[in-house]
């Protein structure tokens, strides 16, 4: 009934406006056979346009009337935009121009898929000029314009087969501009043809864009209405004649036989035992254990009980067991090998058998050390002379803080793609970022929504201030407007969630919250939410914290800036943004902060420049740290250098003089060694200068208190020259050894390609090269003066006041005493326990168990170096990377980039870069869009913005609004931008200034919808200068002004262009690195496939190049290490079975290690493999003294152990492992999480696994598998010159 009453009254009204027009009145009869005719074929539902509403957007005449044939010209062009209408029609020329006008703003979005273009045009050509219009159209509401009647509302019966079908064409169809989908734009992001339907009905209020119309799709028609729906057929995108790209049709057939990208995440096998899953190297580690430690225990059982048997048979024998074969091999050798001889409690003499090397070195030690001991003045005066001179290098020292010089390598591959993509297309723009976030609620952990009134206000207030700000830069004052991006050259294309009100904070909005909630969801398609920049913004982009599409959960806004970068990083335009960063930074810090923090929401910030300006002040942040750790190294120095403390005494047998001397020797080493680089021009970085005083440090003082120990213990009868020389002789080779060792492995760090490391490993070698020799020369002649010092009975720190007679009658000379309370602990309880054979089962047992685990916790050691760990614990970019971790919800941006495409006509690179129709189905932006529908293992988010695709489809005779030309040949732009239309007019027609414009070429004129070279090269740089509108969507100003490199593309060839899209959301050190690795194993995928040079970049690859290979750097340069102490140690002692050893504990502290950096979480990255590689090195003193004081021991395995643990172990303790274990602790207080995570952690578990396999395991392996005594026994002579006497 009530259909019928609409029906009457729209019949009543036509008839009254046809009797005041006095035309004729049998068209307004109302019986039933008129009304059934209405609705019958040929006739229309609504013909001509009877006015125009106030924003310009005309409507239609609510006349029934029967189709009319339209003249040749008009059915041409009928015919040219709706090939399935023919013959009669319901459209009059005003009527086809305004579908026309209208449909050419969607087809620049369609025209890359011809089957998805076909349908959308088909389902308007039949709404406006169908002949049987009437069939499926019913005007349901008529209203009045100038009195004139006007339809107000329609129904549409169209069938659900044609909507699925449009659907199901366009739903994948691509808008490269904005790397979405074209639904986005056209259909409000519709999930089904119902909901784009909704949206293409919705009545548009005034001056904005849809239908002047409601317009209501109905699938069925009403009973006896004599009508039926409209069902048109549909192409189907997968039709392979309509040539749509596989981006835009992935289920198209020549789609479906391209293979998937392989996931990047390597297979990892296990093994499931019960409800147990276990990796497979972590069972077969344990399997190999149980085999080691049950042959390791039969063996011993076995050797145990044949010893036994043995010793009831060959009682005689077993005494000599150990030595015999010694003494045979070293007795054919003792004519033309040095001896070294000491004499025993017995005075019987004995004689040590050396390798060559070690003979050499104890003959020179014998002859330097008395040569010293005599000219103590001349040798210190000429070893320090020496490093001074190297530091007047320091006049040329200077201080590089650039990251990229620091952690970038020259010849980075990423460095090099850098460098070529900001030559040739432009440098990634610098970033200013703001993050307000609301406080989780206590109860439930929920943030609540930051979507309300009040912080949108909040963010006006804040943009007030931002654009307050002027920084002043050579007199001149500098504001955001004059250093930020403008991509269409007037306002800022600042990124905020106020760019839906225009940056206006009197924007015109009647509800500023239900204005932004609507632009969450037609970002795209309407123009009230359209940014100040003329583009659209992207909510993810500006919101963080929420779900899905879910933008009003959003609980954090994100406030972009980006602002022009620079190739030259010291020139002006440079500068000038950094002045203003400083001012954004300070302004957030003294304003900003507090202002967000007093509306109880959280605020963090960033500048291009704040992480540069943040690791200055790292640099100086743990200055007192430093100090206070080398302190108190130099206070342990002092105390362990002097003997035992006694109140009569302690005066003169200290030796805070002697130890703050060898404290100023390894400065002056350190300066020494920058001195020397700086001299050559290497520049230092600030942590070199903290790091490495404090390694030096570390490593020089075991040498000290070795060599003050060894003197000590040498017998007092001796004058000082001969305890000098026999204390050079008894450590010298050691301690050589070591040094020797500690800078080959540094210097194996050298080779480390990232610069700031590989400077550290360079000035730790030399440092450590010249504090070795300043010990052995400048500090052996300090040790003279002390001890002349100290048997002179004068004060230390004092000199030249002496002390009492008493002093010297109290004891019997300085030095000389019995062994200390940790010396006889070492040989008196430590070793006996550690020879029980329960005791070296069970440390074997542990230690081999230990060694195993952490191979297998190595395998979980992630690369990467947390930005937040370098930076000050106290740094504001702490919580703003926490942030972007929480909240940011779109990952960095990714570029393809093309080098040497050729765009000739003879060529086909076009079609294999392209994705629109008649393109490769594997071509490049093919691939990048079939690789974003896996993008958990491509991270690659969304499909690429194709300046080519937009290009092509530009120049399209289908977008007949894009690509247009005057008369004289001149670029003519679309009707709504100047000079068509002034930017004074609210509505833009056909000017008089375009009327006579055309489209640039007919389909006849291009060769498969392709130009010719000429062509190409004539219209690109219209392309790229058109300005994107309403009616041509595809121009490429802005959006891809920087993408192509027109600087000699003449030629036919583009030397670099670059195709944009997204990675997904990188929130761990992990994800950058497997995204870099990714987007590089696609590229080198499709590069072969194609046979082009495609490279992908992203301004975060440069810094995590070094990850993608840092286990093989890392195992290389450990095995050099490893391999280096190896040859050193088998050249000075020419023994395989030493040198193996020695090599076997190395890699157990090396393994173990990197257990404990799993536990820890430690990542692995240059400064770790330093760390690594440092730390072969440092271990190396823990195992070279133990063993060559085991070597040169008479005896036994067992009392070997016992006599060298009483002799070194004590120094092993004292003066290795206690000297850097205070050192190391201090370093836990350090403001930089770098030095607690790097140093502190490293540090301190290195100096305990080199301390329990140095003095536990070593010792143990030693009494077991150690290699063959060097002692001898050599006939006493009745004479025999004192060492003093020697010349």
């Amino acid at each position: 009934m009530d259909f019928s009453r609409r029906r009457t009254g729209f019949l009543l009204s036509i008839a009254l406006f046809q009797v005041l027009l006095i035309v004729q009145v049998a068209v307004a009869q109302t019986s039933n056979d008129e009304r059934r005719q209405r609705h019958s074929e040929g006739y229309c539902a609504m013909y001509d346009i009877c006015g125009e509403r106030s924003d310009g957007k005309v409507v239609n005449c609510p006349y029934g009337s029967p189709a009319v044939k339209p003249d040749e010209l008009l059915s041409s062009k009928i015919q040219s935009l709706c090939p399935t209408i023919t013959g009669n029609v319901c459209c009059t020329k005003a009527q086809f121009d305004t579908l026309q006008s209208q449909v050419q703003q969607a087809i620049p979005f369609l025209v890359g898929c011809p089957a998805c273009l076909r349908n959308f045009l088909n389902l308007f050509c039949e709404l406006t000029c169908s002949p049987n219009q009437s069939l499926f159209i019913n005007v349901t509401s008529i209203s009045k314009i100038k009195n004139n009647s006007t339809v107000d509302g329609i129904d549409f019966f169209i069938t659900d087969d044609f909507g699925e079908g449009l659907y199901e064409s366009c739903k994948d169809v691509k808008f490269g501009t904005m790397n979405t989908r074209a639904l986005e734009f056209i259909g409000a992001g519709a999930k089904n043809f119902k909901e784009w339907f909704a949206f293409i009905g919705r009545r548009a209020p005034n001056n904005m864009p849809g239908s002047p119309y409601a317009i209501q799709f109905l699938p069925t028609v009403p009973e006896s209405s004599g009508m039926k729906p409209m069902n048109v057929s549909t192409y189907s995108c997968r039709d392979v004649s309509l040539g749509c790209s596989c981006g835009d049709c992935p289920s198209s057939p020549v789609c479906s036989n391209t293979a998937i990208s392989t996931s990047n995440k390597a297979a990892t096998c296990s093994v499931q035992i019960g409800s147990l899953k276990a990796k497979c190297v972590d069972l077969a580690l344990a399997i190999l254990y149980i085999v080691l430690v049950s042959m390791f225990f039969g063996w011993g059982v076995f050797h145990r009980t044949r010893k036994r048997s043995r010793s009831f048979r060959m009682k005689p024998f077993t005494d000599a067991a150990e030595g015999g074969e010694s003494h045979s091999l070293s007795r054919q050798k003792a004519d033309n090998l040095p001896m070294q001889r000491l004499e025993d409690a017995n005075q019987s003499s004995t004689g040590v058998q050396l390798s060559v090397v070690q003979g050499y070195m104890s003959d020179f030690y014998r002859k330097y050390g008395l040569w010293v001991a005599r000219h103590p003045t001349l040798v210190l005066s000429l070893s320090v002379g020496m490093v001074l001179v190297l530091c007047l290098g320091l006049v040329r020292f200077k201080v590089e803080t650039r990251p990229e010089k620091l952690w970038v390598g020259p010849g980075s591959k990423a460095a090099e793609e850098k460098r070529f993509f900001d030559s040739n297309l432009a440098p990634f723009y610098r970033i200013e970022q703001l993050i307000l976030a609301t406080i989780p609620d206590v109860l439930n952990g929920k943030s609540p929504s930051i979507v309300t009134e009040e912080n949108i206000k909040l963010l006006f207030e804040i943009q007030k201030k931002i654009d307050g700000i002027r920084a002043n830069y050579s007199g001149s004052m500098i504001s955001l407007t004059d250093i930020c991006m403008k991509p269409m050259g007037e306002d800022c294309a600042t990124q905020s969630v106020i760019q839906y009100f225009k940056m206006d904070p009197n924007y015109d909005a009647d509800d500023r919250l239900e204005h932004v909630n609507y632009c969450f969801q037609h970002y795209t398609s309407a123009e009230s939410c359209m940014s100040a920049f003329k583009a659209p913004v992207d909510p993810s982009t500006v919101l963080g914290g929420f779900s899905g599409s879910n933008y009003t959960e959003a609980s954090a806004f994100i406030v972009t800036y980006p602002v022009n970068n620079a190739l030259d990083k010291e020139g002006n335009e440079t500068q000038k943004a950094v002045a203003w960063e400083k001012a954004f930074v300070q302004l957030a810090k003294d304003e900003l902060l507090p202002m967000v923090q007093s509306r109880n929401l959280t605020f963090s910030f960033s500048s291009e420049s704040s992480i540069e300006e943040e690791l200055k002040r790292e640099s100086t942040a743990d200055a007192i740290t430093i100090l206070i750790s080398y302190l108190v190294m130099f206070a342990y120095i002092s105390l362990t250098l002097g003997d035992t403390p006694r109140l009569s005494s302690f005066y003169i047998s200290s030796k805070v003089l002697l130890g703050l001397s060898g404290v100023l020797l390894v400065m002056l080493s350190v300066l020494g060694s920058v001195g020397f680089f700086s001299a050559i021009g290497v520049k230092s970085t600030l942590i070199i200068m903290e790091v490495i005083p404090f390694l030096v440090l570390a490593v020089g003082v075991d040498n000290m208190c070795i060599l003050v120990h060894s003197v000590k213990r040498q017998p007092l009868d001796l004058p000082l020259e001969g305890r000098i020389s026999n204390a050079l002789v008894e450590v010298g080779p050691s301690i050589t050894l070591a040094s020797l060792s500690e800078v080959f492995v540094f210097a194996v760090g050298s080779f480390i390609p990232m610069p700031a490391c590989r400077v550290f490993s360079m000035f730790a070698a030399l440092a450590v090269l010249l504090d070795f020799l300043l010990q052995v020369t400048a500090f052996v002649s300090l040790i003279v003066f002390d001890f002349l010092r100290a048997e002179g009975r004068r004060v230390d720190c004092f000199p030249c006041i002496k002390a009492s007679s008493t002093y010297a009658e109290s004891e019997k000379g300085i030095g000389g005493r019995k062994p200390g309370l940790l010396a006889r602990y070492m040989k008196e309880v430590h070793a006996p326990i550690l020879n029980l054979w329960g005791v070296k089962i069970i440390v074997v047992a542990v230690f081999v168990a230990f060694a195993l685990a952490s191979i297998a916790l190595s395998t979980r050691i992630e690369p990467g170096l947390e930005q937040k760990i370098v930076l000050p614990q106290d740094s504001y970019l702490q919580g703003y990377f926490n942030n972007v971790s929480e909240y940011l919800r779109i990952g960095p941006p990714l570029y393809f980039v093309v080098k040497n495409y050729n765009y000739s006509s003879e060529s086909i690179d076009t079609n294999k870069l392209c994705s629109i129709s008649q393109c490769n189905s594997d071509s490049l932006l093919n691939e990048i869009a079939r690789a974003s529908l896996t993008p958990e293992s491509s991270y690659i988010a969304k499909p690429a913005a194709s300046w080519l695709d937009d290009f092509l489809v530009w120049l399209s005779p289908e977008a007949f609004g894009c690509c247009r030309k005057f008369t004289n040949g001149s670029y003519c732009p679309p009707d709504d931008q100047p000079p068509c239309c002034s930017p004074n007019d609210t509505a833009c027609g056909l000017s008089e200034v375009c009327k006579d414009c055309t489209t640039c070429f007919r389909h006849s004129d291009l060769h498969n919808d392709r130009p010719s070279t000429a062509q190409f090269r004539e219209k690109l740089p219209w392309f790229l200068d058109a300005l994107p509108s309403a009616d041509c969507s595809k121009g490429g100003h802005g959006a891809y002004t920087s993408s192509v490199e027109v600087t000699g593309y003449e030629s036919g060839i583009i030397k670099a262009s670059s195709f944009r899209t997204y990675h997904t959301p990188l929130n761990k050190q992990i994800d950058y690195v497997n995204s870099m690795r990714a987007a590089r194993k696609f590229a080198s995928r499709v590069s072969d496939s194609l046979k082009m040079e495609i490279f992908p970049y992203s301004v975060f690859y440069m810094f995590f190049e070094q990850y993608l290979d840092i286990w093989k750097t890392a195992l290389i340069n450990l095995a050099i290490a490893i391999g280096a102490v190896f040859i050193v140690c088998l050249v000075i002692t020419c023994s395989l079975w030493t040198s193996a050893i020695i090599l076997l504990v190395l890699a157990m502290i090396l393994v173990d290690l990197m257990g404990v950096m799993a536990i820890l979480g430690i990542q692995l990255n240059a400064v770790s493999v330093v760390n690594l590689v440092m730390s072969v090195g440092i271990v190396v003193e823990f195992c070279v003294h133990i063993t060559h004081a085991f070597s040169v021991s008479s005896g036994n395995r067992n009392e070997r152990v016992k006599e060298a643990l009483g002799t070194m172990g004590a120094s092993v303790f004292s003066g290795i492992t206690l000297t850097k274990l205070v050192g190391v602790l201090v370093l836990c207080f350090s403001k930089t999480e770098v030095f607690v995570v790097y140093y502190f952690q490293m540090y301190l578990a290195l100096v305990l696994l080199g301390f329990l396999h140095g003095l536990v395991f070593l010792p143990v392996v030693l009494s077991m598998v150690g290699p063959l005594s060097r002692c001898i026994q050599v006939e006493k002579q009745d004479e025999r010159p004192s060492v003093s006497s020697q010349p």
